[in-house]
């Protein structure tokens, strides 16, 4: 099969849990911001700012490096085992130090009330940690559908949580419903967004159970020259998660600390968060496409016209990306309608069209990480994401006090912008491939041309929706079907 086909078939696959599943759970976004407040939910926000960073340590890379060293070494169980067995260790410590200094990080948090946020959340984030080399697996062994459906589950109980704790509870208590007697014993209505972390926790340990057979096949071997070797392939990329983490989430976490002191910080942090949502789109095209794309780039390295195929699948990247930038931005008034009146707020269009300008170039970096992860030279995938994240802190500690958060918005762009570059020249030197550069910029070019030209004259939405349109049929001018030689069909037959 062609590669490239194969690659949009996985990506589609994959989409059924990640797209198609978080676009289901994006839709509990209008459901937040109508039943909470933007304070309360910039609790939300702010926690699982901190959970992201938290993700990447407890995970520390491991994931690529299975990936990697699953095509080095001929025992691809004892690969498997020996990450299982290093995330089972480093998880259960990472558990106990959590619920041992839960009330302590909770009034820190400025929580002192709740410290079962943080208990819930170290649960989450070691169940998911455990579970994610798992979900590796089924990736490597081009199991797409099977980990499709295990991710939809947790996104389907995840969204009935929700709808159980914040809508059908209170309902059925306020109507006097035959359950309401026994939802009075586990349901309380002061207990508000801590349900959003309840309904994610009930989640989270389901799939774990619904992977336990793939954890106890496995062959319990911990293989230390091996965990030695992984460990030094992995630990940039730990460094750059982290990094990367700080060029993602830091925003959201620095906003309470540099917003000027007469706002509402939890509203503003609120209503940044709800933006942060309607730019996620292109995130979620991104996270989809990189669950597909990281087993396929390893594969099809060994062949003839790798190079080529890399190329081909950046430039389709783009023309995607840049078609999600514009669908949101051009209507923009729709979508807004989706948050409620609370999260009406003038600066939503500019913040929204930055951060989906920022997520584009994010998702070119890594299209373009490609080089440093093929060619084992992780380190600079560590030296960029630095190089990122003191962009991005230095542009937030300047602009946040002067622009709000719309500060963190461009500050999250030009982070991103810069990195696209850089690794793009460093790429060129060390691994190269042929980007059809003049393609690129033209998409890109009629892309931003129309997005200002809409923002400049106040378009209607007619005539906004034809500009979509016209993208469209600039781009099938341009792409027209051609057969595409490969030179091993058979590669993931």
């Amino acid at each position: 099969m062609n590669p490239l086909k194969k690659l949009a078939e996985q990506t589609v696959i994959y989409g059924l849990s990640s797209v198609v599943g978080r676009l289901l759970n994006y839709l509990l976004v209008p459901l937040y911001t109508r039943y909470f407040l933007p304070e309360e939910y910039g609790i939300v926000t702010e926690l699982y700012a901190y959970v992201a960073f938290l993700v990447v340590i407890l995970t520390y890379g491991i994931e690529t490096a299975f990936f990697r060293y699953s095509q080095k070494t001929s025992n691809k169980r004892i690969v498997y085992s020996t990450c299982l067995i290093s995330l089972l260790f480093t998880s259960i410590l990472f558990l106990f130090i959590i619920f041992s200094f839960s009330q302590p990080i909770a009034d820190w948090l400025q929580y002192p009330n709740n410290k079962e946020y943080i208990q819930y959340f170290a649960l989450i984030i070691g169940l998911d940690a455990i579970s994610a080399i798992s979900f590796a697996k089924l990736r490597e062994k081009n199991n797409a559908v099977r980990f499709a459906l295990i991710r939809l589950l947790n996104i389907f109980i995840n969204i009935g949580l929700n709808l159980f704790f914040i809508i059908y509870c209170p309902y059925a208590i306020d109507n006097g419903l035959s359950s309401s007697q026994f939802l009075k014993s586990i349901y309380s209505e002061n207990y508000g967004v801590g349900y959003i972390f309840v309904a994610n926790l009930i989640a989270s340990i389901i799939t774990f159970l619904m992977l336990l057979p793939e954890m106890i096949k496995s062959a319990w071997i911990f293989d230390k020259q091996l965990w030695k070797q992984m460990m030094i392939y992995a630990f940039p990329l730990l460094i750059a998660g982290l990094a990367g983490m700080t060029n993602e989430t830091i925003d959201r976490i620095l906003l309470r600390h540099l917003l000027p002191h007469d706002l509402n910080i939890s509203e503003q942090i609120g209503l940044y968060g709800a933006f942060y949502k309607l730019s996620i789109l292109i995130v979620l095209f991104i996270q989809t496409f990189r669950f597909a794309a990281e087993p396929f780039f390893f594969a099809q390295e060994k062949e003839k016209n790798s190079k080529k195929v890399y190329a081909d699948v950046m430039k389709y990247f783009i023309i995607i990306t840049s078609f999600i930038f514009l669908v949101v931005t051009m209507l923009y008034e729709i979508i807004i309608n989706f948050l409620g009146p609370n999260y009406h707020d003038e600066r939503g269009f500019i913040t929204v069209s930055i951060l989906l300008a920022a997520n584009l170039f994010l998702g070119i970096y890594y299209n373009l990480s490609i080089w440093y992860k093929l060619s084992e030279k992780t380190k600079y995938g560590a030296y960029l994401s630095i190089f990122g994240a003191i962009i991005t802190l230095f542009l937030n500690f300047l602009l946040i006090p002067v622009l709000g958060f719309v500060g963190s918005a461009w500050a999250t762009f030009v982070c991103y912008f810069f990195m696209t570059i850089v690794s793009y020249l460093l790429g060129r030197k060390h691994y190269k491939i042929p980007y059809p550069i003049k393609r690129i910029f033209l998409y890109l070019g009629v892309v931003f041309v129309l997005f200002f030209v809409s923002v400049l004259f106040s378009l209607s939405i007619i005539i906004k929706s034809i500009f979509i349109f016209l993208f469209i049929l600039i781009t099938f001018i341009i792409e027209k079907p051609k057969k595409v030689v490969i030179s091993n069909p058979k590669l993931f037959d």
